[in-house]
């Protein structure tokens, strides 16, 4: 059995066809609604659930057979690299429990519904995205002629917000800048209602 765990790159069948119990793939990403590169940015960008899910590989890209999935919770002050955090400790769990069941060889497992690798597609009412490097390249420069409602734009740099990487940025007056974002709860200010807070002007 091969099992595979943060590799990007695409085997193809001779290699597939090698293991005689198959190629395991951990996803950081909940399968079938994210899949291919950066699932954890997809998620905050386009608003979908996010986690990690075990699977065997097929010819497509990510969409073989799940073995199990986990969830993870997300909220509005999350960055890509909170969620990437949070999806890479479930990753670990859930194969951690997983794996004494593939190992017995007592496992069932879900047939992803077939949708093209070409983005958003729905299939069998699941709505589910596809994503390639070039699409993250894509969201990383910013248009500053763009129209954005407020969630919209705050989803954007936050999804893109992982230090110590240098992702989104927006050129202007020829001069390139590199843009993240810091949210936070109101129960998480660091100030008082005197200092800091606009009761405070």
């Amino acid at each position: 059995m091969v099992v595979a765990v943060g590799f990007r790159h695409i085997l193809p069948p001779e290699i597939l066809s090698v293991p005689e119990r198959g190629c395991l793939n951990l996803h950081p990403g909940l399968l079938p609604e994210t899949r291919g590169f950066n699932p954890n940015v997809w998620s905050i960008v386009e608003d979908r659930p996010a986690g990690a899910t075990l699977h065997f590989m097929d010819e497509g890209v990510d969409a073989g057979p799940i073995v199990a999935r986990r969830e993870v919770p997300t909220r509005f002050d999350d960055t890509g690299k909170d969620v990437y955090e949070r999806i890479e400790a479930a990753a670990i769990d859930l194969f951690e429990d997983t794996w004494p069941a593939i190992a017995t060889g007592e496992i069932d497992t879900v047939p992803q519904p077939d949708f093209p690798d070409d983005g958003e597609a729905e299939a069998g009412g699941t709505e589910v995205s596809y994503h390639v490097k070039e699409d993250f390249v894509d969201l990383c420069e910013l248009d500053p002629d763009a129209s954005y409602n407020v969630k919209e734009l705050l989803d954007l740099l936050r999804a893109l917000t992982f230090p110590p990487f240098d992702n989104a940025s927006v050129t202007v007056d020829g001069e390139r800048y590199y843009v993240e974002v810091d949210i936070h709860h109101e129960d998480e200010a660091n100030h008082d209602a005197a200092v800091g807070a606009l009761e405070s002007y």
